[in-house]
């Protein structure tokens, strides 16, 4: 293949970016596209989670139009090209894979994911604590994960699952108190431990809690619509009884 298109595209989008190109997109810097990569990349989610790969092509085209254009911008202020970014990706991929490209012998998928591991700590030589190396900016349960998963690598772990239970209904506890004294921020604080004690619960019995959440969230609004469909009368005319069995329906009908 001679990556015809992608050669193209790349021409493209040095093209709409140039002085007789669009003014839109020669104003864009790094910091303003940001919500884009973000928007895009849970598109392109949302068509691997509906199993539509027609949906997913096209999501796929416009992270990638992402991705080129923060090498185009990053490459006209000396900083560095998309050919950069895919040298750098390259060598990593060989360097993390030497059971392909070299003469490591690795049997499953768990000796993989360690051996990643390994090779990625010695590449990141300048990073000190184990919390080192977590994004500020993804969905906080996920980092929730990452951070668990960090720490138990050093050995930070409940001695059993029913002591993470008693945990998680402690932090239950001091929510309740923080209620009673009446401490708003006191309660935030406490029902941060109790969502952080939960995700703790997930990874225990290896459960990825954003795809958990994610998946209770459209399980909820399928059955909400459900209840729209079966109301008799505008829902806020309901009574929690006639909610209650509403719900119920909508439930058993999905």
């Amino acid at each position: 293949m001679d990556y015809k298109n992608i050669k193209e595209l790349i021409a493209v989008i040095a093209k709409l970016r140039s002085p007789e190109g669009c003014p839109w997109d020669r104003e864009q810097t790094h910091s303003s596209l940001r919500p884009n990569m973000l928007e895009e990349a849970y598109e392109a989610v949302d068509a691997i989670d509906d199993n539509d790969m027609p949906h997913l092509r096209e999501e796929l085209g416009d992270v990638l139009l992402q991705v080129l254009l923060h090498s185009q911008i990053a490459s006209e202020n000396g900083h560095f090209s998309i050919e950069d970014v895919a040298e750098e990706l390259k060598n990593k991929l060989i360097h993390r894979h030497p059971h392909v490209f070299g003469n490591a012998k690795i049997d499953n998928a768990d000796d993989v994911k360690i051996a990643w591991d390994k090779l990625k700590a010695e590449e990141k030589t300048h990073r000190k604590s184990a919390m080192d190396g977590i994004s500020r900016s993804q969905a906080a349960l996920i980092s929730a994960q990452k951070i668990s998963k960090k720490a138990v690598k050093t050995g930070f772990e409940w001695p059993n699952e029913e002591s993470l239970y008693a945990c998680i209904m402690s932090e239950f506890d001091e929510f309740k108190q923080a209620k009673l004294e009446g401490d708003k921020d006191h309660m935030e604080e406490e029902f941060g431990d109790i969502l952080f004690a939960t995700v703790n619960l997930a990874r225990w019995n290896k459960i990825d809690a954003e795809q958990a959440l994610l998946k209770a969230n459209k399980k909820f609004e399928m059955r909400f619509r459900k209840m729209e469909e079966l109301a008799t009368k505008p829902l806020n005319d309901y009574s929690f009884e006639e909610f209650d069995n509403l719900w119920k329906q909508a439930k058993k009908s999905l």
